[in-house]
């Protein structure tokens, strides 16, 4: 598909889904100035609601309550447009993250979490109508729904391109010597992984995190970004890297600031036809890659990516930017 071709069809409202799999919870912000209260969050969801706001059909596959939290998540991501999967609403708690956030923006996650998949998920990875699939963070790490996520992974990428946030949660993990192993297979089945500096110290202990960010795309993706926060980020490919300035903001918080960079990110692969059904997309975005500079519509989204954090960085929780604030 050419790109006028798909941007007709995009405002036709013809683009397939992007599937998201993954936790959706509640996260309950406490710390030294900040009034405690509960918002939305978990990072598949936020990367959800934030292609949502962008414009692109998302359909989530994750597990919350009928308690106030489940029903307060799930009107806020209707709200934009996130419809989840059948099964994903279940008789039980939703999960709950509290962020103990410090003076200088950033936080501390403590969790309470249950993470089943959605038994429809497997199925519809296989024989759904899918532009992308994306999952990551805990969903991909906590049993007994992190072997699910794997399989989904398989299932969708024969007809879907594929992006991985691994966004390790330590208190919540084994050994980095158990995890990385797991964390690598979804990194060589995916076409873009995100990873923070903070990522791969823990699970790469006494490595340099740039060189594993530049093995990891040379193991099977086309594009690895490495962020570093107020620092910007680097971005790898098979033939070379490349650094992403960030845009200097207020910060507020940080919360929610790498999901947003991650649907800025598929946002913009996704309208410049880097990402989609799996054989066509999937070769463009190897040659966009395939030598030591990248194409400019990569360049692009990089830089998209970077916005859509910074925007997201100057208000409290995760409130990733509409097409309006981002695009306009």
């Amino acid at each position: 598909m050419t790109q006028p071709e798909m941007t007709q069809r995009e405002e036709l409202g013809m683009e397939q889904p992007t599937l998201v799999v993954g936790e959706a919870l509640t996260d309950i912000l406490s710390g030294p100035g900040v009034r405690r209260h509960a918002v939305p969050g978990g990072s598949p969801a936020n990367v959800a609601l934030g292609l949502a706001r962008l414009g692109h059909p998302v359909q989530l596959a994750t597990r919350v309550g009928r308690d106030g939290f489940g029903r307060r998540l799930r009107e806020h991501l209707g709200e934009s447009g996130v419809a989840l999967t059948a099964g994903s609403v279940v008789d039980a708690a939703t999960s709950t993250a509290t962020a103990s956030i410090a003076a200088d923006g950033s936080a501390d996650y403590r969790f309470e979490i249950v993470w089943e998949l959605p038994s429809s998920t497997v199925y519809l990875a296989r024989v759904g109508a899918l532009a992308h699939l994306h999952t990551g963070s805990l969903a991909a790490t906590l049993a007994p729904g992190a072997a699910g996520v794997l399989a989904v992974v398989d299932a969708a990428r024969t007809r879907a391109t594929v992006s991985y946030d691994p966004n390790l949660r330590p208190a919540l993990l084994g050994a980095p010597s158990h995890e990385r192993p797991r964390v690598e297979r979804f990194v060589a089945a995916a076409d873009v992984v995100k990873a923070s500096a903070e990522d791969l110290g823990w699970l790469c202990p006494g490595e340099n995190v740039e060189a594993v960010a530049a093995g990891w795309a040379r193991s099977g993706p086309s594009l690895v970004v490495l962020t570093w926060g107020a620092d910007g980020a680097q971005a790898f490919w098979p033939h070379g890297s490349l650094p992403v300035p960030a845009v200097p903001v207020r910060v507020a918080d940080t919360v929610g600031a790498g999901d947003a960079f991650m649907s800025g990110l598929i946002s913009g692969l996704l309208r410049a036809g880097l990402l989609g059904p799996e054989r066509p997309a999937r070769a463009r975005l190897r040659e966009a890659t395939g030598t030591d500079r990248l194409a400019p519509a990569v360049v692009d989204a990089l830089l998209l990516a970077s916005r859509s954090a910074a925007i997201t960085c100057t208000r409290p929780g995760a409130d990733p930017p509409t097409a309006a604030e981002l695009l306009g």
